[in-house]
């Protein structure tokens, strides 16, 4: 039977893709059959492909101005580069080669000596997150890379860019529909092809309009990705607030003291402040920090859920006087 190649452009969930978080989609029993060929830290691979090119053209400036500190950040913050892409291949779909079955072990063989020789045939491509993934619905491999290309005339002699790291790698963009990149994916699905055959897996091309976008079968598991990318997503946003609401219970007993150092002075300022020493200026200045916390974190998550937060934290103050009051009305009751 003739088997066909899916190829889809990425999100680029890297912590994802490596398995950092887990989604609905995913059976984290498999996770140990995945293959991991990398995982590197992006910055760093900015710095390993572009510092000496960087010092090279900051050592050029004389204005200020135009000295970059950061590529790697003036790439992501920028609109001209992508810091980083990332594409997907998949061969046939879940009904016909799922990851549980013989057939998909045999995908994730074809895929894999697929994905030794890319960087070799990709040297313009670098490489710094790979992983074929066997704990889904059917095996694909996610491959993320940067891409670069050296003596360039502006900017740095070797900077980001996909248009020309492909050129460089002689795939020459002619028409709107036959670009650079449509090319290098009809090239790299050639490559794909030809490992399944060795396989005895014989590949039928039903051809896409967009290479950028996954063939028909596809669009199951795309979607299904981009559902488990959102899960990823809001697990971060849920751990950010989580770590936001711990710190406002840790601020509210500073934020009451503080309250109540704000009555007090409103009332009589010499009986709180007048011969502060050493010690007692540090602790001032210390809680008035505390409270510059308190107000940032009350600008981030919003006033309504800052104060009940502290709210909260009172009542739980309140209700541990309460426990220890009616432990000390028992215990004297005992006593008698």
């Amino acid at each position: 039977m003739n088997r066909t190649i899916s190829v889809m452009v990425g999100r680029g969930s890297v912590n994802h893709n490596s398995r950092k978080f887990h989604a609905k989609n995913t059976d984290p029993e498999r996770s140990h059959l995945n293959i991991d060929y990398c995982n590197e830290d992006i910055k760093a691979v900015y710095h390993e492909l572009f510092d000496e090119a960087l010092q090279r053209y900051n050592d050029k400036q004389t204005r200020a101005d135009r000295v970059i500190t950061d590529y790697y950040e003036k790439i992501r913050s920028g609109e001209q580069e992508k810091p980083f892409h990332e594409i997907i291949f998949q061969v046939e779909n879940r009904d016909d080669m799922s990851a549980v079955s013989a057939e998909g072990q045999l995908a994730a063989a074809v895929l894999d000596e697929f994905m030794r020789d890319f960087q070799e045939r990709n040297p313009n491509l670098r490489v710094f997150s790979a992983h074929l993934h066997m704990d889904e619905a059917t095996p694909h491999l996610h491959i993320d890379f940067v891409p670069f290309t050296t003596g360039s005339k502006r900017g740095l002699d070797t900077r980001v860019s996909l248009k020309q790291a492909l050129s460089t790698q002689g795939f020459k963009g002619g028409t709107r529909g036959d670009t650079e990149w449509s090319q290098w994916v009809r090239a790299e699905k050639e490559q794909l092809a030809s490992v399944m055959e060795r396989h005895g897996i014989e590949w039928e091309d039903k051809g896409t309009h967009d290479q950028h976008l996954s063939v028909l079968d596809y669009k199951k598991e795309q979607r299904a990705r981009e559902v488990a990318a959102l899960e990823v997503e809001q697990a971060q946003k849920q751990e950010q607030v989580d770590r936001q609401e711990q710190r406002l219970k840790e601020l509210a007993p500073a934020v009451k003291n503080l309250e109540q150092l704000a009555v007090q002075f409103s009332e009589d300022p010499e009986q709180v402040l007048p011969e502060a020493g050493p010690l007692e200026s540090a602790r001032i200045y210390r809680e008035r920090e505390e409270v510059r916390d308190y107000e940032r974190l009350k600008r981030v998550i919003g006033p309504e859920q800052t104060d009940r937060i502290l709210e909260a934290a009172r009542q739980q103050e309140q209700a541990e006087k309460d426990r220890k009051r009616a432990a000390r009305r028992k215990a004297d009751l005992d006593a008698r």
